[in-house]
């Protein structure tokens, strides 16, 4: 015999046995009516106060055969003829019969009464709880993960039988109690296939948890509980994993931008701590050059000393550089910046480094400007061209033009060379990064495009690449600037 079973037998009984208690009771009420001669005006309203006390504390059914015993009592003890089921005139029947009948409504009414004071104070109670439950989850820990602190507080508060949480993002589940199938594949189900189920025989219901409507989780209990309490408690369960996902992702923004803060503190202080012995290297090593009284091994070492001496002081100044930049301690010297001039100095700078590559320059308008740091621009758009004599295929040209869009320029560097992933496009303007495909194919630190990137970030503007094995790489950047007439020059 299940739960569902056991509990109707026990409900028979009981209806059984209350009946039965009142009909004694009506019994011993009557007997007391005839010790002292009480006539039908009398008790009529005992009867009917007797028929409300049992609705009210059996029920409605215990008080209809209630009450048709007392009609039954009425009709042959004080009805006359008395003694006898006989009625003697029209109106004693309708007397009882409207006797019956205003028992039965006012005990309808009482029951129904009671029935919604019950409701009430249920409804008071699972409010008080829910905000129980809102309140501690705010208390919770959320270093740690909620599943199991929230099962406990449902546990305590609700005194449920059985309740299980279904973490997706985190792919966890747990559970308090037992049920009748797996509680882990109900669980996943009930979120994949968005399930949302009262079962009023099993006194069980699950629900999908969301954010929005996006699933997240699930949520089962057995117990009974009203189908709304659950809907809340469903919400309260979401809400909270919505903040500790929140939580999480503050944590580990704040972690790596602390990591960051101590890594550009460190780069710093290692530039900072090289420039002097660089200094005192180049100074000795261009010292021994110009003396002059060397031998050719001697001066070819001492040249090369020079020469690794010059590309150490170049990296620690990016280093310190990019430092700066990532600490926003750069105060630019703003200013217009001829686009025309700039590329021209840049392309004059580069001329002796681009190898066996022509450069090839096209603005759209000779005055078109852009207001910043010259040298910070300057920096970008020779570190574009950088890029290009390094990894253009032998004997390409690189091109670099400007153009007005909107009302922005928009400088751009071409070369035909290896393909540049979809996956690093946008990991090349980190520091250090390198493609795995070409960081062989020329040195390098993989410190240049993420200045590139930061000078362009406190113009507000940015910078970006496009790459295509038949049109080339081309890198592109993007400032406040105006226009001017069409420029057109090749140098080799």
């Amino acid at each position: 015999m299940n739960r569902k079973e056991t509990e109707r037998l026990y409900g028979v009984l009981s209806f059984l046995a209350k009946s039965a208690l009142g009909i004694l009771g009506f019994g011993a009420l009557t007997a007391g009516a005839l010790l002292l001669h009480l006539n039908l005006a009398t008790v009529g309203p005992l009867y009917l106060l007797a028929i409300v006390l049992v609705a009210l504390h059996w029920g409605f059914w215990q008080a209809t055969v209630v009450s048709a015993v007392a009609v039954l009592c009425e009709c042959y003890f004080f009805v006359p003829p008395v003694y006898s089921f006989d009625i003697a005139d029209a109106q004693s029947a309708l007397a009882l019969v409207v006797f019956e009948f205003s028992a039965l409504i006012v005990s309808r009414l009482s029951v129904r009464e009671k029935r919604n004071a019950r409701d009430a104070e249920a409804q008071r109670r699972s409010m008080a709880m829910l905000y129980e439950l809102s309140r501690r989850t705010q208390q919770l820990d959320l270093r740690q993960p909620p599943g199991s602190q929230l099962l406990y507080l449902i546990r305590e508060l609700f005194a449920v039988d059985a309740v299980a949480i279904f973490d997706s993002d985190l792919d966890t589940i747990d559970v308090f109690g037992s049920f009748l199938s797996d509680a882990e594949e109900m669980a996943r189900n009930t979120c994949y296939f968005e399930v949302n189920q009262d079962y009023d025989d099993l006194d069980f219901s699950r629900r999908v948890l969301r954010l929005g409507t996006t699933p997240i989780g699930a949520l089962l209990i057995g117990g009974r509980l009203n189908p709304l309490t659950v809907d809340a408690i469903a919400s309260l369960v979401s809400i909270t994993f919505d903040r500790y996902r929140s939580f999480a992702s503050e944590t580990k923004a704040a972690a790596a931008h602390q990591s960051e803060q101590l890594r550009t503190t460190v780069l710093d202080g290692l530039a900072h701590a090289f420039k002097t012995p660089l200094t005192a290297i180049r100074t000795a090593s261009s010292g021994l050059i110009e003396l002059g009284d060397l031998k050719p091994a001697h001066a070819d070492l001492a040249a090369l000393i020079d020469e690794q001496a010059v590309l150490l002081n170049n990296l620690t100044s990016r280093l310190l550089q990019t430092a700066r930049l990532d600490a926003g301690q750069v105060s630019l010297k703003k200013q217009t910046v001829p686009i025309a001039d700039l590329i021209e100095e840049v392309a004059a700078e580069q001329s002796n480094k681009l190898g066996d590559h022509s450069l090839q320059i096209s603005i759209s308008d000779k005055s078109l400007a852009a207001r910043g740091d010259r040298e910070l621009l300057a920096t970008i758009v020779t570190q574009f061209v950088d890029n290009a004599a390094k990894y253009s295929t032998p004997g390409s040209s690189i091109k670099i033009s400007a153009q007005e869009s909107a009302s922005d320029v928009l400088i751009a560097v071409h070369n035909q060379g290896p393909l540049i992933r979809p996956q690093d496009r946008e990991r090349i303007f980190e520091r250090f990064y390198r493609c795995p495909e070409t960081k062989h194919q020329a040195p390098g630190t993989g410190i240049g495009l993420s200045i590139a990137k930061k000078a362009a970030e406190v113009h507000n503007g940015h910078v970006w690449v496009i790459s295509d094995e038949q049109e080339g790489t081309t890198f592109f950047l993007s400032i406040l600037g105006s226009k001017g007439e069409v420029i057109d020059r090749t140098y080799s």
